[in-house]
């Protein structure tokens, strides 16, 4: 009971700043059921473009498609990412991340603050997405992150754990 009064009382930034380990739970005898993030899927509304996003612009391959449903399925090793085709673009709804229930962002971790410096300046040579916000700290720092938008829509942060 006193973890959830105490993680009651720390803010969301400070979470994401704290490490796994300093919030696992005190419990050791529980049964951990998972492991890591197996693939993340997004529906997206231009399956090329955002195809074309990860591939040319993040360099990530391509394991397969389904042109029935249709989807692809990309990886950069770390992480399987499937693109999936809304089904009826007329009754598309536009994601509101403060309004709606769903993936509000997908996290990527590039592994410096120069590198991330550097992707950012990849990104705004691109003509089909939106950077929301350029490589700021988050929170007091040394993480810095930076958020953009895919040619779908969807929201991808870019996060660099700095030292």
């Amino acid at each position: 009971m006193l973890k959830k009064t105490l993680l009651t009382g720390i803010s969301s930034l400070a979470l994401l700043l704290l490490s796994t380990t300093s919030i696992a739970d005190e419990n050791s005898s529980s049964k951990s059921w998972v492991g890591g993030v197996d693939h993340l899927g997004l529906t997206v509304s231009n399956l090329n473009a955002s195809k074309a996003f990860f591939t040319d612009v993040l360099g990530f391959k391509t394991l397969g498609s389904d042109p029935t449903y249709p989807a692809y399925f990309l990886s950069n090793n770390k992480i399987t990412i499937t693109l999936w085709r809304v089904k009826n673009d007329e009754k598309r709804v536009e994601f509101n991340r403060a309004e709606n229930v769903g993936l509000h962002h997908l996290a990527l971790s590039v592994e410096s603050i120069k590198k991330l410096s550097e992707l950012h300046t990849h990104l705004e040579m691109q003509n089909n997405i939106t950077i929301e916000f350029a490589p700021e700290n988050l929170g007091k720092g040394p993480t810095q992150h930076m958020m953009i938008r895919e040619p779908s829509g969807n929201r991808i942060e870019f996060i660099a754990r700095g030292n």
